[in-house]
C-alpha cells in the first residue's frame, strides 16, 4: 500500500503530500518485506498490482521451519478499481444506456449519409438538419430518465409542496443544456424561460454542500408537520421568497395557502390578513410569462407575442404597485406576515435587493433576472455578462460542471463546453459514461452549423483526423475492453472515415479466442462490415488455440471455416504418418472421428484419401463378419485392391490388409476375388517376405501360425477363382 513520506518504514512508493491525489487501499497480504511492484492495466478501469517478495526469504524460511507460507509465498497479484467508490449510475445502468444509444446514433448516420448522397445529385441542403438532430436528442434523453419511478401516495397531502422525485442525474442536465443551447431552434425564441424551467428541474443537484432554494424549500417542508402557526416562522417566509424569486408559482401559492388566516375558526378576526394574503397570491398565479406555452396544471398566463406580454406585463405589474400603495396594510396587525407579504411584491416589482437576498446559487439569480427585471429576449452576449455579473454576486457558490457548462455555452466557447463534460463528470459518473456523453453530445454541437469547422476539421496534432473522431475511436476502444459491450463498437468505428475501419480490424483481430460466443459476435461484425481477411484470420488464431489446447476435432473444424488449406494439409500429413507407423485397429479408431472431420479432398499425395479408404474398408469388413449380404463382402474386396494398388499406402499396413482378407478369401459361396486380383495379393505378401532379408528391416508382427493361414487363404481362393474361371 503506498505511503506518506512521513512514514518511511511502511511506504512502499514514496509520493509528495502537496499533490492532492486520490489514495486506494490495497489488501494484498503479503507479509514484509516486499522486493518489488509491478502494475498494469487489466480489463476496463480495472488495475492488477503485483506484490512480490524476496525470493531468498521465502526459501530460507521453508529451510528453517520446514513449512511455506502457502498463499503468500513468492507474492500475490490484486486488482484495483480505479474511479468513484459510489457512482451515481450503476454498472448495468450504464451498459443499458451504451447499448440502448447505438440505435439513435446509427439511424442519424445513416441520415446524415443519405442526405448527403442528396445534396450532390441536388441543390438540397441540411437546412432541416436540425430537427432530426433533435429527434436523435430526444431518444438519449428517454435512456438518461430514472427507470425506477418513486411511489406516490393516491391521497394528496396539502402540507407537500415539492413532489416526490427521483433525484435527476448531471447527465441529463447537461444533455438537456445542449439539446436548448445548440439543436432545438424553437426554444432559442424562448430560451430565457428554458432556463428557468432548467433550473426548477435541477436546482436540487446545482450545489452538494452549500443551500440552494430546493433544499431551502426541503428543509422546510419537513418542518411543515410540527408547525402550529406556520406564519410565525421566518423560514416560511424566507422560503416563500426563494421560490418566488426562481418562479416556482405553484409553490409560493401552497405555501400562502397553509397560512393562519385560512382557517375557518380565525377568518373573521384576521379578514384584512386574510385578504392580503390571497391577493398576493392572486398576483402570483397571474403572473405574464412570455413562452411558447405552459404545462398541464402549472399557474401564470401565457403569451406568445411580444406586444401581447408587454400590455400584460405593465396591467400586471400596475396592480402590483397599487397593491403596494395600498393603505389594508395598516390594518394588517401581524407584523411577519406584514413585511413577507411586501417583500413578495418587492421581488415581482424587480427590487434586486430583495431578489438577491433571496437566492442562493448564482443560477438562481441568473433566472429570477428573466422573470422580474428584464423579461424580454436578450442575446447570447448580454445573457454572458448577465451570468458573469451574477457570479460575482454570488461569488461564496462553488461553480460545478454544469454551471461552467452553461457559462461556456452562453460565451459560445465550444472547446469549453467539450473540456467540462469531460472533466468535470468523470469522477462522477465513470470514464465509460462519460466518453458516451461526449461522443453523442458532439452530434448535438454539430447540428450548429457555425461548429462544424471546430468539430470536423482535421488537426495535425491529432494525427489527421477530427474532435469527433477522436472521440467515437476512444469511445470505440473503451468499449471493445469489455466483453459484455465489445459488440456494439463497431458502430462507432465505421463512423470514423479516417482511422475507423483500420482500428476495427485490429481490435479484432485482437479480441480473445477463449470465448465461443464471443467469436461468433467478432465473426457476425466481420460478416457486417464485409471484413473477409479478418474473419478468416480470426477463425485461423481460433482453429491454432483449439488444436493447441488438445480440442483437436475442433481445430479442423474453425481451420476448415478460415479455408485453411496449408494447416489442413499439415494435419492430413500427421495422421497419416501416425496411423501409417503403427499397424493396430486401437491407433485407427483412436483418429478415425478426425478423419471423418477433414474429409477426402485435404492431403497431399492422396494420403487422406487412403485414410478414408481405409476407414470405409474396416467399416465394411465389420459388416461381412456380421453375416450381411454378398455384396457389401464383394464391395470390401474392391476397397481391399484399391488400397494395395495405391502409392499412398505403407507398407506397414499391407500385412494387416492381407491378414484381415482372411475372411474374404474363404467366403463360402463363391470366390469373391478373380485370379489377378488373388495374385496382387500374392505379389504384396512376396514383396514383404523379400524385404524381411534386407538387413534393417523392420519384423512382421504376425505369429507363423497367422502368415500360413493367409498363404493357404490365397492359394485355396487362386484354385477357385481359375476353376470358375
Amino acid at each position: 500500500m503506498p505511503g506518506r513520506l512521513m512514514e518511511p518504514d511502511g511506504a512502499l512508493i514514496p509520493f509528495s503530500t502537496e499533490v492532492d491525489v486520490p489514495l486506494y487501499n490495497i489488501q494484498h497480504g503479503v507479509k514484509l518485506p516486499i522486493f518489488r511492484i509491478f502494475v498494469s492495466w487489466s480489463r476496463s478501469n480495472l488495475l492488477q498490482v503485483a506484490c512480490i517478495r524476496p525470493f531468498e526469504d521465502d526459501f530460507n524460511n521453508e529451510e528453517d521451519t520446514g513449512t511455506s507460507d502457502g498463499g503468500d509465498l513468492g507474492g500475490k497479484v490484486v486488482e484495483v478499481k480505479l474511479g468513484a467508490s459510489d457512482p451515481q449510475i450503476s454498472e448495468a445502468q450504464r451498459r443499458r444506456i451504451a447499448y440502448g444509444s447505438v440505435s439513435p446514433f446509427a439511424f442519424l448516420q445513416g441520415r446524415k449519409n443519405a442526405l448527403a448522397m442528396m445534396s450532390r445529385m441536388s441543390s438540397s441542403s441540411f437546412g432541416d438538419w436540425w430537427q432530426h438532430v433533435l429527434e436523435y436528442s430526444r431518444s438519449i434523453l428517454e435512456l438518461l430518465e430514472n427507470t425506477n419511478p418513486p411511489s406516490r401516495s393516491v391521497i394528496e397531502d396539502p402540507r407537500i409542496v415539492l413532489k416526490l422525485v427521483n433525484k435527476p442525474t448531471g447527465l441529463k442536465a447537461a444533455w438537456q443544456l445542449m439539446e436548448m443551447f445548440y439543436v432545438d431552434k424553437h426554444s432559442l425564441t424562448w430560451l430565457p424561460e428554458q432556463l428557468v424551467d432548467w433550473v426548477a428541474e435541477y436546482d436540487c443537484i446545482l450545489s452538494e454542500t452549500e443551500v440552494t432554494v430546493h433544499s431551502k424549500l426541503f428543509k422546510l417542508q419537513e418542518k411543515l408537520v410540527n408547525l402550529q402557526v406556520i406564519e410565525d416562522d421566518p423560514e416560511y417566509w424566507e422560503a416563500l421568497s426563494s421560490a418566488l424569486t426562481v418562479g416556482w408559482l405553484d409553490a409560493v401559492v401552497k405555501l400562502l395557502r397553509l397560512h393562519g388566516s385560512y382557517q375557518l375558526n380565525q377568518m373573521d378576526s384576521r379578514e384584512t390578513e386574510n385578504g392580503l394574503v390571497e391577493a398576493v397570491a392572486v398576483l402570483v398565479s397571474t403572473m405574464p410569462r412570455l413562452r411558447h406555452d405552459l404545462p398541464a396544471g402549472k399557474l401564470g398566463q401565457c403569451y406568445k407575442t411580444k406586444p401581447d406580454f408587454i400590455k400584460a406585463w405593465e396591467k400586471w405589474r400596475g396592480q402590483i404597485t397599487k397593491l403596494d400603495c395600498s393603505a389594508f396594510w395598516v390594518h394588517c396587525g401581524h407584523r411577519q406576515t406584514r413585511e413577507g407579504l411586501r417583500n413578495l411584491l418587492q421581488i415581482m416589482l424587480g427590487n434586486m435587493n430583495n431578489i438577491s437576498n433571496a437566492s442562493f446559487h448564482w443560477m438562481e439569480l441568473f433566472v429570477s433576472h428573466f422573470l422580474y427585471i428584464k423579461p424580454l429576449t436578450m442575446s447570447f452576449e448580454e445573457m454572458h455578462r448577465l451570468a458573469q455579473k451574477c457570479l460575482q454576486l454570488k461569488s461564496s457558490s462553488l461553480s460545478n460542471g454544469l454551471t461552467r457548462l452553461i457559462v461556456g455555452a452562453l460565451g459560445e466557447n465550444i472547446e469549453v463546453v467539450i473540456a467540462e463534460c469531460s472533466k468535470s463528470f468523470g469522477p462522477w459518473y465513470g470514464m465509460k459514461c462519460i466518453l458516451l456523453m461526449i461522443t453523442h453530445a458532439l452530434e448535438l454541437l454539430a447540428a450548429d452549423s457555425n461548429q462544424n469547422e471546430i468539430l470536423f476539421s482535421e488537426r495535425y496534432n491529432l494525427g489527421g483526423i477530427s474532435i469527433v473522431e477522436l472521440h467515437r475511436i476512444v469511445y470505440a476502444q473503451v468499449l471493445f475492453s469489455h466483453s459484455l459491450t465489445s459488440q456494439i463498437a463497431p458502430t462507432y468505428l465505421a463512423s470514423c472515415p479516417k482511422q475507423g475501419l483500420g482500428l476495427l480490424e485490429i481490435s479484432l483481430s485482437r479480441q480473445p479466442v477463449q470465448n465461443y460466443t464471443l467469436i461468433l459476435k467478432d465473426l457476425e461484425i466481420c460478416r457486417l462490415y464485409e471484413l473477409d481477411k479478418i474473419c478468416s484470420f480470426v477463425k485461423k488464431i481460433t482453429g491454432m488455440h483449439q488444436w493447441k489446447h488438445g480440442r483437436k476435432g475442433s481445430g479442423i473444424y474453425w481451420f476448415q471455416k478460415a479455408g485453411d488449406e496449408s494447416r489442413l494439409n499439415q494435419i492430413a500429413q500427421q495422421l497419416f504418418e501416425c496411423i501409417g507407423s503403427s499397424n493396430t485397429n486401437e491407433t485407427f479408431k483412436q483418429w478415425e472421428g478426425l478423419i471423418e472431420l477433414l474429409g477426402p479432398d485435404v492431403g497431399t499425395a492422396g494420403g487422406l484419401g487412403f485414410l478414408h479408404r481405409y476407414r470405409d474398408f474396416k467399416n465394411s469388413l465389420r459388416h461381412v463378419q456380421y453375416g450381411r449380404a454378398t455384396d457389401t463382402a464383394r464391395h470390401s474386396v474392391e476397397l481391399l485392391i484399391q488400397l494395395l494398388k495405391s502409392p499412398s499406402t505403407p507398407q506397414l499396413l499391407w500385412l494387416p490388409l492381407l491378414h484381415d482378407s482372411v475372411k474374404l478369401l474363404n467366403w463360402k459361396d463363391r470366390p469373391l476375388l478373380n485370379a489377378a486380383e488373388t495374385n496382387l495379393l500374392l505379389s504384396k505378401l512376396q514383396e514383404l517376405s523379400m524385404l524381411q532379408l534386407l538387413p534393417d528391416s523392420p519384423q512382421l508382427d504376425l505369429p507363423p501360425l497367422e502368415l500360413a493361414s493367409i498363404r493357404l487363404a490365397l492359394a485355396t481362393n487362386l484354385s477357385r477363382a481359375f476353376l470358375e474361371e
